[in-house]
């Protein structure tokens, strides 16, 4: 079973960003990070962590409540937000850059892609810590480091292959 984490402030919001995931995951299991349990955790296969809004940063107050992913053993994916999270909670820098729209980025050796166009919605972006592998030049758009993925894209919009792999490997 997948596990969909949304950090969606408003409900209404989960459906632009919580619910195409769930349209292309099928199989998963949907949970409010504030509502999040262990079990939920140690149930899941994977895990994905969705974007929010481009004034929603509710999330940033709560960052403990995804300190699990120091420790977690299993596949992470953090989208926009989710990538942001990733990257505080392992020691990364928050900055401000609003990026809206289409935009190419060559993400090779990232889940099979090259050079792709991507749907950019954020305020901001973590510079990381050297630990993580960052896919591309300037603002990172991708990174990996271990068994955790994060792109500050949104791959729901353009991109839903990534998903997909994600899913399969």
């Amino acid at each position: 079973m997948i596990l969909v984490i949304s950090v969606c402030k408003e409900k209404l919001h989960e459906l632009e960003f919580v619910k195409p995931i769930i349209d292309i995951v099928k199989n998963c299991k949907i949970v409010h990070y504030s509502n999040l349990k262990k079990s939920d955790l140690e149930n899941a296969e994977k895990v994905i962590i969705c974007g929010t809004s481009l004034k929603d940063n509710e999330f940033l107050k709560h960052l403990d409540k995804f300190s699990w992913l120091k420790t977690f053993d299993k596949p992470v994916l953090g989208i926009c937000a989710g990538m942001q999270i990733i990257g505080l909670v392992f020691g990364g820098k928050l900055m401000k850059k609003k990026e809206i729209g289409y935009f190419k980025e060559n993400l090779k050796g990232f889940f099979g892609l090259n050079e792709v166009e991507v749907y950019h919605l954020h305020g901001n972006y973590v510079e990381f810590t050297k630990e993580f592998k960052v896919y591309n030049k300037g603002i990172p758009q991708a990174i990996s480091y271990g068994n955790i993925y994060g792109v500050l894209f949104h791959p729901e919009v353009r991109q839903k292959d990534l998903i997909k792999n994600f899913i399969k490997n």
